[in-house]
Order: C-alpha cells, then sequence, then structure tokens
C-alpha cells in the first residue's frame, strides 16, 4: 500500500469519510458482537487514539499489542489468554466486509465451531486457495505458484475458531515468506483429521484492500450505499443529482455542480465553480477550489486543490496541496489496463482508468501533470511545469531544468502606408 501506509497503518486509510475498519467495526457489530480484541502492530497508537474504546461504532474494543510482526499466526497467538475457551469470529483488518460476509460466517458456526469464509475469485494465486469438498474445507494452499486457473475459492481472512487453532499454533513453523501463517495452523487442523466448515460469500459482499488502486473500489462500494442527507450550507447557484452526503460544517459555493454519489466531510469547501463526479470522497477540511474537477476519486483530509486543477481516479493523502493546473492524467492512450509498481513489480491494475496515489503531505507545483499510475511518496514536491512519468520516493523533490534562451528582438521598419 506505499506510498500511503508509510505514515499511518492501512487500516486506518479512508474511504467515504471514515477509516477501512470503521465499517468492518459497524458490520461486526450488527451481527451481534460486542466485544472486540484489537490485535495490533505498525503504528497502533494511531488505530487507539482514532478508535478509541470502540463506542461509537457500537462495540467494546480492548488492544492488544503484538510486539514482533511475524504473521497472522502470531497475531492470533497474542489473543489466546482474552480469548478464553469459548467459539469466537476473527478477522483481518484490511478488508471491506458488510454484514452479509461476516454473518454468513457467523451463522455457519452454528453448524461446526471452525468456519472460513471463502469466495470465488479469478487470479486465485494471489490469495489463499481453497480446495472444497461439499461444505467442508478440503486444503488450503497460502498464495500458491502456478495456479492462475481461470476462477478458484479463495480465503476470505473471516473466521469463526475454536481453542484448538492456539494448539495448532504452536506446532506451527515458519512459511516461505520467514512468517507464522495462520493458513498453515489450519491445515494442520485439517492434517490432525479436525473439520472445517466453508461458508460461502458473495464477492459483492467482501474485498481484500491489498493494493493502493483497490481503495478506488471499497470507496465505490461503500458510496453506492450512502442516501441523500444534505446538512452543510449549499449556496444559490449550486445544483446536486444523485445521492450527496454533506456534513453539517461543509460548504458548497455558488456555481458548483455535484453528481452523487459523493461524500463531502466536515468543514471542507468545495467551489465556487467546481465540479464533483460521482464515487468521490472528499474528506475533512478539505478544499476544492473555482474551476477544479474530482472525479471517482478519494481526497483524504485537510488536502488542499485551491484551483484549475484535474483529479481522476486517484487516492490523494493528507494534507496534501496541489497548485494551479495540476492534473492527473488517469488513462493510457492504447486504453490498455493502468500498470502500477508494487514492491518493485509492474504489476496490472485491472482499471482502464487509473490516475496517482500520492502520500501524504506531499505538493506539486503550477502545472503539474502526473502520468497514469504514478505514485507520489509522502513528504515530496514536484516543480512547477514537471510531467511526471515514474515514481517520486518518499521526502523527494523533483524538478524540470529548463533552458532559457534570451534574444533581442529586432525591430521591422515601419511599412508606408498609400492611401
Amino acid at each position: 500500500m506505499w506510498p500511503l501506509a508509510t505514515t499511518k497503518p492501512k487500516h486506518l486509510l479512508s474511504i467515504a469519510g471514515r477509516p477501512i475498519i470503521s465499517f468492518i467495526l459497524k458490520a461486526i457489530a450488527e451481527c451481534g458482537v460486542k466485544e472486540v480484541l484489537m490485535v495490533v502492530g505498525f503504528k497502533g497508537e494511531l488505530i487507539q487514539e482514532v478508535l478509541g474504546d470502540g463506542g461509537t461504532y457500537g462495540v467494546k474494543i480492548e488492544y492488544l499489542r503484538q510486539h514482533r510482526w511475524t504473521g497472522t499466526a502470531s497475531a492470533l497467538r497474542v489473543a489466546r489468554d482474552a480469548v478464553g475457551t469459548e467459539p469466537f469470529l476473527a478477522m483481518y483488518g484490511d478488508l471491506w466486509a458488510n454484514v452479509s460476509s461476516i454473518g454468513g460466517v457467523v451463522e455457519k458456526s452454528r453448524e461446526c465451531s471452525r468456519v472460513m469464509g471463502v469466495v470465488q475469485m479469478p487470479n486465485p494465486a494471489e490469495y489463499g486457495v481453497v480446495e472444497l469438498k461439499g461444505d467442508r474445507v478440503a486444503r488450503i494452499h497460502e498464495k500458491p505458484s502456478g495456479r492462475n486457473t481461470a476462477e478458484a475459492w479463495v480465503n476470505t481472512g473471516i473466521y469463526v475458531l475454536d481453542e484448538q487453532v492456539f494448539r495448532a499454533i504452536e506446532e506451527t513453523s515458519r512459511s516461505k515468506r520467514n512468517e507464522y501463517e495462520l493458513t498453515a495452523s489450519l491445515q494442520r487442523l485439517l492434517d490432525q483429521g479436525q473439520d472445517i466448515k466453508a461458508a460461502t460469500i458473495d464477492r459483492e459482499d467482501w474485498m481484500d484492500v491489498g493494493r493502493p488502486w483497490d481503495l478506488l473500489e471499497a470507496n465505490e462500494r461503500t458510496l453506492m450505499n450512502f442516501t441523500h442527507r444534505v446538512r452543510g450550507i449549499v449556496e444559490p447557484g449550486s445544483a446536486m443529482k444523485g445521492p450527496v452526503w454533506l456534513e453539517e460544517s461543509a460548504t458548497i459555493k455558488s456555481g458548483c455542480y455535484i453528481e452523487g454519489p459523493v461524500y463531502i466531510g466536515e468543514r471542507s469547501r468545495v467551489g465556487p465553480n467546481a465540479r464533483i463526479r460521482p464515487y468521490t470522497s472528499i474528506g475533512n477540511d478539505v478544499v476544492v477550489g473555482t474551476s477544479c474537477e474530482i472525479k471517482n476519486s478519494v481526497i483524504m483530509n485537510g488536502t488542499k486543490i485551491p484551483h484549475l486543477s484535474y483529479v481522476g481516479d486517484s487516492v490523494i493523502g493528507e494534507n496534501c496541496n496541489l497548485a494551479a493546473g495540476t492534473i492527473t492524467a488517469n488513462i493510457r492512450l492504447d486504453e490498455e489496463p493502468v500498470m502500477m509498481k508494487v514492491k518493485g513489480r509492474l504489476l496490472s491494475s485491472g482499471r482502464k482508468k487509473l490516475g496517482t496515489i500520492m502520500g501524504d503531505e506531499s505538493q506539486t507545483g503550477i502545472n503539474t501533470s502526473i502520468m497514469p499510475g504514478v505514485k507520489i511518496g509522502p513528504s515530496s514536491h514536484v516543480g512547477p511545469g514537471t510531467i511526471v512519468y515514474k515514481d517520486v520516493p518518499s521526502g523527494h523533490a523533483v524538478f524540470v531544468r529548463q533552458a532559457l534562451i534570451s534574444k533581442q528582438i529586432k525591430k521591422r521598419g515601419m511599412r508606408k502606408h498609400h492611401g
């Protein structure tokens, strides 16, 4: 998730004005679960600061610290004493999941105290592939190579488990990725003859948020369920079409055209004469100013886009500043899916339209153009008039060197005018 997860845990990256993990907490509460043990590691204090005691989301949160980040099994091991002996719901925190997906796993646990949520996905090698026999899990392959079948059942990271999983964790060795994998512990239970039932989940009810462009899809899915709720100030001369969620302290100035679904957060200002297109989320304290257009993007808290800019199919981090004339290109000339570099590998996003991913506290100068799929690291500066073709590392400044040529203009003689 670089560059977005450099300055905060990816669980706190926002969609529709709220951290991703908050949607999981709300769904868990709606499924009847009220007590949550949250195992935190990287910048865990930020998670605790944002989520608090969980009361806002209808749950009570107790935080447990994982001091060594050595995999999902070791993370679950931290909760062993706190969980007790009863079956429990266990989930990864970097998912988009709704009540249907979580509730389906909980409902299946009436039949068996060990349940794994599974979903059919294309390109299954990117996930943990699960072999089924009826409604039973037969075998688990953690991100297997060479299994690029058209479609397969994959692990969703939503489980109901019992205390036997902790005995299996103690017997689990490190994987090829040098981690203690929870899937390896579950496979050990299967090898010992223990049953794990499969709860099938619809693809529309779950997604893994593991790549920067996944935030855009998670944002789209969330906004689809929003209703029209305008509590802020809308000046005369502005128009809205479709559901727009405008927080009470936000302002839409004259001459704006807002096409929902759109979310606009607290104390944010849009306009005058700006256009906000569908599936856009604008966080708190954001400025989208004169003659700007934002389309299918996530603009996080405190960012300023004051005038004459276009942001399309992009994720802009917190407290960024985009100077006048900043343009994010979001489609290739050949109209092929946009490529993006992830951990040194150039991968297809699968999206024909994808702009930039910009880390927190970054800035652009006037007339900056950013090519499709380019990422800009946090606290970086892009100088005026620059066309950015490749990723900018964190804390770097990128400028264009111009060759200035100065010549004296020769004056031409006055032509005689003959009447």
